[in-house]
């Protein structure tokens, strides 16, 4: 069995931690797992990275869609694909939702939509509710440089365009599920776990 299952949320949102938790539950349950995040390590998710960090050489913040569109293209094709055509479970920290959401501030969202339409749906996405206030508590308590998303007014639009967005995907058809990620890490990663088990993706013994 394969699965693709996506874990997104806002910055601050805690995804990464839960991804984290959530393979090594799979990979105790028996499952051949590979964790990925979007933008990717790969060298157009590299330049990525540098236009959030606000590097002054780096691409124009108004590149990102098609930026991130082309990172997803090869993602994909050199990642994703191979590994569930292998039978293993692939965990994603952010995929399409979140160029939807965070590129519709400097593009329209159907121009977004646009780019994005080709691309496979994950057979779950797991959105990690986190109010912006909490999230940029969580923020300030990093000792890094904050990316140019990771600002109260900036992480609003996002939070709004998120509600627009996963009401839209919903309407289409994606399986798209909610936890609250206000909850201690043990509580929303047991939270996670149940859903993946209520969406029929849990390994078999």
């Amino acid at each position: 069995m394969s699965a693709f299952i996506v874990i997104e949320g806002l910055d601050g949102a805690g995804t990464t931690t839960q991804l984290t938790r959530l393979q090594d539950a799979l990979q105790q349950a028996g499952a051949t797992t590979m964790a990925t995040r979007e933008p990717t390590a790969g060298p157009i998710g590299r330049i990525i990275r540098q236009t959030l960090g606000g590097e002054d050489s780096a691409p124009s913040v108004n590149s990102l869609p098609w930026m991130f569109a082309a990172d997803r293209s090869d993602h994909l094709e050199r990642t994703v694909e191979p590994a569930l055509a292998r039978g293993e479970y692939v965990v994603s920290d952010r995929y399409v939702p979140s160029s939807l959401a965070y590129q519709s501030l400097t593009l329209p969202l159907e121009d977004v939509f646009a780019l994005n339409a080709r691309f496979r749906v994950p057979d779950l996405l797991i959105f990690v509710r986190v109010p912006v206030d909490v999230c940029m508590e969580r923020i300030g308590g990093r000792d890094q440089k904050r990316e140019i998303y990771e600002q109260t007014d900036a992480l609003t639009a996002v939070s709004n365009a998120y509600d627009a967005v996963l009401h839209r995907l919903g309407r289409r058809g994606d399986p798209i599920v909610e936890v609250d990620g206000t909850q201690s890490m043990d509580a929303v990663q047991q939270a996670i776990l149940a859903q993946v088990q209520e969406a029929g993706l849990w390994p078999s013994s």
